[in-house]
């Protein structure tokens, strides 16, 4: 058996001589007046050898030694199916379908044995009737000869085709008899067979033909080859099918993991479809399939013509005529038509009278259409093909359908029926179609070839959803289970779950929809005679008549690929698809007692379940489990599954990629769902996502890593949510209404589920919890499995990037944890009523805080995440610095007592701990926000630390001058760490932290310089000290403009200061000297008392008689009380003591020190006579009044203070 493909760079044609013949014939074809050309696609017949040339008055009527016995030459029915004696199978153009899927749907326009195309081409010129069954397939039509008259003999026998026996009778041939065939048929047909058998070279066959060639080794070696053939040959079906088998595994292999077939192989198609004797038309028995062009239309032809080789051309074909008959017409259109198709430019007549053979003719075959009495117009064959093939592209227009074409016997119509629709309106209930197997296995076959190249070309989305539904609404569900499973399985492969959406909006999805012109009223299909046409062609005459029917040669597809941008929306077309299928499967599956009672229609509920360590017990042995199944692949299962299904069966395979396919599905509206913050419905569809998967892991035997990969996906995704619910924990009854919400569909699918596992197996990772603290352990354990997959031997190299997603967020849940236990140790810090020594419960708090932090470290070092951990580290020292909060120790009376080393110790940890990670960010620029909150962190611990120091100074461990060394190292720590200069939403409380440490250090030399005796030089230095950070806070605290209380303060102490200092002076010079200056000191209140009066008037403002709220500015009354208490004697008395030091004075005052002194006065006496139960706001605008009175008088305008 040859097959022979001359279309590809690779192939090669069957012999030398086709390649010849194809070459003659084009040239041939392109002089005359129409175009064709055909290319052997297949062959199945030896390279043709030359014919035996009979001797006159060889008597055909005598049988030859070798007739009937099978020769590769004539085929393997010998004569019966030889030239126009042949007789068509009711089902060849599906063998031809079968074995050349590529073609069909698009690139050709007919399938057919040859002798349906010749039958259609002479319809006009013969009056013998015709019947065809046609068939559509996306842009193909097949056509096969439909024997009525046989199909009415085995009605009668099985009763199956009354419903069209009837209507058969009813319209079209009232009197319907069995005609029997003529005795001179049978004669004419017994000694062309004869004939031919008498022509062959080689046994039993007469003298060859003399050429000028040296013919002798020709024929040995055609006898040799002849030989061996006959034992090929009779193989050649079964070959053609094995050949296909591994095309169909391929096809399916590329969109899943397992394999699942796409024609079923316990049962081989002709088992598949025994309609009898028919069942053999399924297989494509011809001994050559040509790829015909005719003119603008291409056909698949199957043809079975001997061919010989020979004389002046490389091929010939033989016929045998009555001398005594003319040749008519349609023998004539006959003979060209079967040298056309089969590329053969020469015909070689022998002419018989009664059975005496007399003459040897050869014509050309550009000649025949010119010969005597058989005179026909090659252009009119040309527009009646184009005419028949518009008239079924336009009116067989419904895929699946079974069409019917009718022409009576000596009727000059033809008419079109849907044998389909006919079929459906029968009263009986089960009519069965023949066809109707063979066309839904066709449709999904050209699917299956598509779904290749769907991923490569989006525009066949349409076309093959419509074949596939096509498909499955021709099946009965009960009957071919496989192919509706199988079927269901592509259309949920349709949808791409995992594709970004389109930048086009999805238009290239949708199949382009062709208007089909609309004919003219003179071309229009007349059905007034019948109303069961579909079409009718009123006279045969019509077809000659160039494009009087036209078609646009297109088929609107029945249903549109339905685009949709909406994840959800596709989820629930895969998964309804997915339903289907399960289904189908689970129909064939017999073993129902074994499975425990389950109404589809009630709910399953989905309990969630307290924390238990068997629950995390149970989830790291179901991942040491899923990793044993891991690796290479072992060998599947040999024990039938839970529902009884068989390691291997097709069921087997269809279940996994159904069960992998749903839990896809379900992972994808999980992660939509999580997207738009619905948790409740996301932690429900990663339930059934993973039940799903656990369904898939009980009918696996291995696991592939893809797959593995895909279940990390989930369970880092289910470690997702549980985060957002832990995070959310308020709104948990409407995420439990969420979750509990079923589906019917959800719930059939979970019905199926279970006949294949418990589906337990990930119940602790995906239950609602009602403890946040349950919620995030799960989540972490849900990260872990899934790092543990990853990270396995079998994933180790196949996904970094995920590896990196997933250590990100073990990192991350890890740090949400130690946050979690670090705020309840917090919290026990300030529900405990009497602050006593740390508890066991806050130990423990801050152990498993601290074991948390170092994981996530360990995690983000692992992916060189710099920034995250320093975030950690941050927390970290956060965590310390609640561990030195609670060490804080106490008197007896409930006072501060002193600050401990403990204290200590555990700030230090904290600073330690922020540095560090300032280390790890390097620079403000790696990310700015971090730094910026790090640094801060860094600077706060520092001033508490320096704070706490200074305010609960440890003098029964420490010297006095040891403490303020470490206060003022750790002040000028803090401010090295306060970033005055970036503008930031931070930059006024680090102005406020650095005027309070310039404060808190002015404060503290104050009072070294107060407390100082003997070593004057340090005296020096410590005054020298105190004024630098007096001037530099005051300086900071007036920039702040909302921080009067502060200034306030701040001056005052200055003042005291400068008085203190006055106290040891002893020359009137220098006392005067230091009064003034205090005085100007003083004289700078007025921006404080400025502050204070602004916003006392914006209180009275917003104060409202609707509104008996307190007051609304920050000003702090009774702090501003308290320091008027402060400045006013101060005042008064730094104005006595100028005073009386200006008017005791020895030197003669200048007019100008006059001028001063009477200001003081008048000051000192607006002073003391003010009231001192005066409204707040009126003493404050007093002093105001009086502080500007002297600063107009002594010039003192500058804002910041003398150092």
């Amino acid at each position: 058996k040859l097959k022979v493909h001359v279309e590809g760079p690779d192939s090669t044609p069957a012999s030398v001589s086709d390649r010849i013949r194809s070459i003659w014939l084009s040239l041939c074809a392109g002089t005359s007046e129409i175009k064709s050309r055909a290319v052997v696609k297949y062959s199945a017949a030896p390279p043709p050898t030359s014919y035996a040339l009979l001797q006159e008055k060889t008597d055909l009527k005598l049988p030859p030694a070798n007739w009937l016995r099978e020769n590769p030459q004539l085929g393997t029915a010998g004569t019966t199916i030889l030239g126009s004696s042949s007789k068509s199978k009711p089902f060849s153009s599906f063998g031809m379908a079968y074995d050349f899927i590529d073609c069909i749907g698009d690139d050709v326009d007919v399938v057919s044995d040859s002798e349906n195309i010749k039958k259609l081409l002479k319809i006009p010129y013969s009056k013998s009737h015709v019947s065809m069954a046609v068939h559509r397939v996306g842009r193909t039509l097949l056509l096969d000869d439909l024997d009525i008259q046989e199909l009415f003999m085995r009605s009668s026998q099985t009763g199956d085709w009354t419903w069209l026996k009837e209507f058969y009778q009813r319209l079209i041939d009232q009197k319907w008899q069995r005609k029997k065939k003529s005795k001179e048929h049978w004669y004419q047909k017994a000694i062309l067979s004869k004939f031919l058998y008498y022509s062959i070279n080689g046994d039993g066959a007469a003298e060859p033909v003399s050429d000028n060639l040296d013919e002798g080794e020709e024929e040995n070696g055609a006898e040799e080859f002849n030989t061996s053939w006959p034992t090929a040959f009779t193989s050649a079906s079964s070959d053609a099918e094995e050949a296909d088998a591994p095309k169909q595994e391929s096809i399916d292999s590329q969109f899943a993991l397992g394999q699942v077939t796409s024609v079923p192989k316990e049962q081989n198609l002709p088992m598949l479809f025994n309609e009898g004797e028919n069942s053999q038309g399924l297989r494509n028995d011809f001994v050559r399939n040509i790829m015909w062009t005719f003119e603008d239309i291409h056909m698949l032809v199957g043809s079975n013509m001997p061919i010989f080789g020979g004389g002046r051309y490389p091929a010939v074909s033989l016929r045998l005529r009555d001398n005594n008959k003319p040749i008519n017409i349609l023998t004539g259109m006959d003979y060209w038509l079967d040298n056309l198709m089969c590329n053969v430019p020469e015909l070689v007549m022998c002419f018989h009278v009664n059975g005496i053979v007399q003459k040897y003719e050869m014509i050309k075959t550009e000649d025949i259409p010119h010969l005597e009495n058989s005179t026909f117009s090659t252009r009119v064959v040309k527009d009646i093909a184009q005419n028949v093939l518009s008239f079924l592209k336009s009116n067989c227009t419904k895929e699946g359908h079974t069409y019917w074409l009718f022409k009576a016997s000596g009727s000059d119509i033809v008419k079109l029926y849907d044998l389909t629709t006919l079929c459906e309106e029968a009263e009986e209930e089960k009519c069965q179609n023949p066809f109707t197997l063979p066309v839904a296995v066709l449709l999904y076959k050209v699917a299956s070839n598509l779904m290749l190249k769907v991923r490569q070309n989006r525009k066949h989305y349409g076309t093959v959803r419509t074949l596939l539904l096509n498909c499955v609404r021709l099946l009965d569900e009960e009957r071919h289970p496989q192919i509706i499973a199988s079927a269901h399985y592509m259309l949920s492969e349709l949808f791409q779950l995992d594709e970004p959406p389109q930048e086009d909006g999805g238009e290239s999805l949708r199949e382009e929809e062709e208007e089909l012109t609309e004919d003219s009223d003179e071309n229009s299909y007349s059905s007034q005679d019948d109303s069961k046409a579909v079409a009718v062609i009123r006279s045969v005459g019509e077809l000659s008549v160039p494009e009087k029917y036209k078609s646009t040669h297109q088929i609107r597809p029945s249903c549109a690929f339905p685009v949709s941008h909406d994840k959800e929306e596709k989820c629930r077309h895969v998964l309804s698809y997915v339903l289907k299928g399960l289904k189908a499967v689970d129909g064939t599956i017999k073993k129902e007692s074994d499975l425990p009672a389950a109404d589809p229609n009630t709910p399953i509920p989905l309990k969630y379940e307290d924390r238990s360590a068997i629950g995390a017990c149970a989830a790291e042995t179901g991942i040491s489990l899923l990793l044993e199944r891991v690796g290479p692949l072992q060998m599947d299962k040999k024990y039938p599954t839970r529902s009884g299904m068989s390691p291997g069966s097709w069921q087997h395979r269809m279940k996994l990629q159904l069960f992998l396919k749903a839990s896809k599905a379900y992972y994808v509206l999980s992660d939509a769902a999580t997207n738009l913050l619905k948790y409740g419905r996301a932690l429900r569809y990663i339930k059934l996502s993973l039940q799903s998967y656990d369904a898939y892991c009980s009918v696996s035997g291995t696991l592939h890593p893809q797959v593995l990969q895909f279940h990390s996906q989930c369970l880092s995704l289910c470690g997702d949510i549980q985060l957002m619910l832990a995070q959310n924990a308020n709104n948990r009854a409407a995420y439990l209404e969420e979750y509990s919400y079923q589906t019917k569909e959800d719930q059939e699918i979970l019905h199926s589920l279970h006949r294949e596992s418990s589906c337990q197996a990930f119940n602790m990772a995906t239950d609602l919890a009602t403890d946040p603290e349950y919620t995030l352990f799960v989540s972490n354990k849900c990260y872990e499995a899934a790092y543990e997959l990853l990270d396995s031997e079998a994933l180790k190299d196949h996904s970094p990037d995920q590896l990196t997603q997933v250590l990100k967020r073990l990192g991350n849940i890890r740090n949400e944890m130690g946050v979690y236990y670090m705020n309840q140790s917090a919290a026990m810090q300030t529900e405990k009523e009497v602050k006593k020594s740390v508890s066991v419960a806050e130990q423990e708090m801050w152990k498993k805080s601290f074991a948390f932090f170092e994981k996530g470290m360990k995690d983000f070092e692992a992916i060189g995440d710099r920034t995250n951990t320093a975030l950690l580290l941050c927390n970290t020292g956060r965590l310390m610095r609640i561990c030195a909060q609670a060490h804080c120790a106490m008197s007896a009376d409930q006072n501060r007592g002193e600050f401990s080393p403990e204290e200590a110790l555990y700030y230090n940890k904290a600073i330690d701990y922020y540095l560090r990670a300032m280390r790890s960010l390097e620079s403000r620029e790696s990310h700015t926000a971090v730094w910026d909150s790090v640094n801060w962190e860094l600077s706060t611990t520092y001033f508490t630390l320096a704070t706490l120091l200074q305010d609960y100074a440890p003098l029964s461990r420490k010297a006095q001058e040891q403490i303020e060394r470490e206060v003022t190292e750790a002040m000028m720590k803090s401010l090295k760490y306060c970033d005055l200069q970036t503008e930031s939403a931070r930059q006024p409380l680090y102005q406020y932290r650095a005027a309070t440490i310039h404060h808190r250090l002015a404060s503290m030399y104050h009072s070294c310089f107060r407390n100082q005796v003997g070593d004057e030089h340090l005296r020096k230095q410590h005054r020298s000290l105190a004024e630098l950070h007096y001037s530099k806070a005051v300086c900071l605290f007036l920039s702040l403009k909302d921080a009067p209380c502060e200034l306030l303060r701040t001056l005052l102490e200055r003042v005291a200061f400068a008085e203190f200092t006055m106290a040891g002076q002893s020359s009137s010079a220098a006392k005067l000297k230091s009064l003034t200056g205090a005085i100007e000191i003083m004289t700078e209140t007025r921006h404080a008392f400025q502050m204070i009066h602004n916003e006392l008037l914006e209180e009275v403002s917003l104060r409202s008689p609707d509104v008996a709220s307190g007051p609304t500015s920050g000003l702090n009354l009774q702090e501003v009380m308290k320091l008027i208490g402060v400045f006013e004697p101060s005042f008064s008395f730094l104005l006595l003591q100028l005073i009386k030091l200006m008017t005791t004075m020895k030197r003669k005052p200048s007019n100008k020190d006059e001028e001063v002194l009477k200001t003081y006065k008048n000051v000192y006496s607006k002073l003391l006579r003010a009231e001192k139960n005066a409204p707040l706001l009126s003493r404050v605008k007093l002093h105001m009044e009086l502080l500007q009175q002297l600063t107009a008088e002594t010039g003192s305008d500058d804002t910041g203070a003398r150092s």
